[in-house]
């Protein structure tokens, strides 16, 4: 590592990684024999007993405060949705000089807490500081065991699709952190609070452990939303879903600023929504178990025939709300106080 006008630059010496990277190691497992540590170019982690091993990995660029949970939840969603169990992370983190060790040991520990959370180790990755960015890079990777082998080609025509929660969770939930003057207008500041507070909703794990001896196949609908997940579904079992678009879950806050911002909720990044398909002689078993487990749930629709289906379109909508200008003063407080 150099000195870069007294800005660090390059992979972190022995020391940092040990203060900033080596002690954020999510939870303890008893197979990890080997860990991170300096000199070690990989872990060694004594395999069990389960038939196949799911393997995700994802990034987040521009990285904000909570970016390190995201990071953790959107790769153990993905090992989730293909019926594993989320046991063994990998970070890699590019960050901007000018941020320094402190952002890389304040974003090592929200994947250590996160990590723990959910009963995964953090293995290993690569961490340094760039002067060739002005913006983080984190790239995760998760891997995890599973007794299920989910082909979207099993999915057959009648079958049920399940989705939990409610849709543009997660765009709502980055609205209310990076754009509360946006919402200002249409929602008080407890509303406010509470769709920030939806960020603790991002995983799916739940939901899918209680649906995966039922599922024919499972799915986290991130860029382009329920409706974006939906097609990519549909193309690879080369079937269409037939919607009830009134069963959609909705949340009322999400309908407000929806009406106001003028965005297609459908079409807004989704993660924490679980998408399931399952045979329709075990949809009541589905939505009973979901019941059970606390975890909202709606039956959205039916698989059918090509072209017999609901038209889903294509597109992300966040990205160009979140660009939106900010609103008058006037308008802000007009709107609040005339809710």
């Amino acid at each position: 590592m150099k000195d870069d006008g007294n800005t660090l630059v390059g992979k972190l010496p022995p020391n940092l990684l040990e203060r900033a990277v080596f002690r954020h190691r999510g939870a303890t497992l008893p197979e990890v024999l080997v860990g991170p540590g300096v000199g070690e170019d990989a872990s060694l982690i004594r395999w069990g007993n389960a038939p196949f091993l799911a393997v995700s990995s994802d990034p987040i660029v521009g990285a904000s405060k909570g970016a390190g949970k995201l990071l953790v939840h959107i790769n153990a969603n993905d090992i989730a949705c293909k019926g594993g169990d989320p046991l063994y992370f990998v970070a890699t983190l590019i960050i901007p000089a000018a941020l320094g060790v402190e952002f890389v040991d304040s974003v090592m520990s929200e994947i250590s807490q996160a990590c723990s959370d959910i009963g995964a180790a953090v293995v290993g990755g690569h961490t340094e500081l760039t002067s060739k960015y002005d913006r983080p890079v984190l790239v995760g990777a998760m891997i995890g065991p599973t007794s299920f082998c989910y082909r979207a080609t099993d999915i057959v025509p009648g079958d049920v699709v399940i989705a939990t929660k409610h849709v543009a969770l997660e765009g709502m939930s980055i609205l209310a952190h990076d754009r509360p003057d946006l919402l200002g207008a249409i929602l008080s500041e407890e509303e406010i609070a509470e769709v920030r507070s939806w960020a603790s909703q991002i995983s799916v794990l739940d939901e899918a452990r209680v649906l995966r001896d039922i599922a024919r196949f499972m799915h986290d609908p991130t860029e382009g939303g329920l409706f974006g997940g939906l097609a990519e579904i549909c193309r690879l079992c080369e079937l269409d879903v037939l919607l009830d678009r009134e069963r959609v879950p909705l949340s009322p806050l999400t309908e407000r600023v929806r009406r106001a911002l003028g965005f297609d909720a459908h079409h807004m990044i989704s993660s924490g929504v679980l998408v399931a398909v399952a045979p329709a002689e075990r949809e009541a078993e589905a939505l009973r178990r979901l019941s059970e487990s606390g975890i909202p749930a709606q039956t959205i629709g039916r698989m059918v025939p090509q072209g017999a289906g609901t038209y889903l379109g294509d597109g992300e909508e966040l990205w160009r709300i979140i660009d939106l200008p900010s609103p008058p003063l006037n308008s802000v407080h007009g709107g609040a106080a005339n809710r």
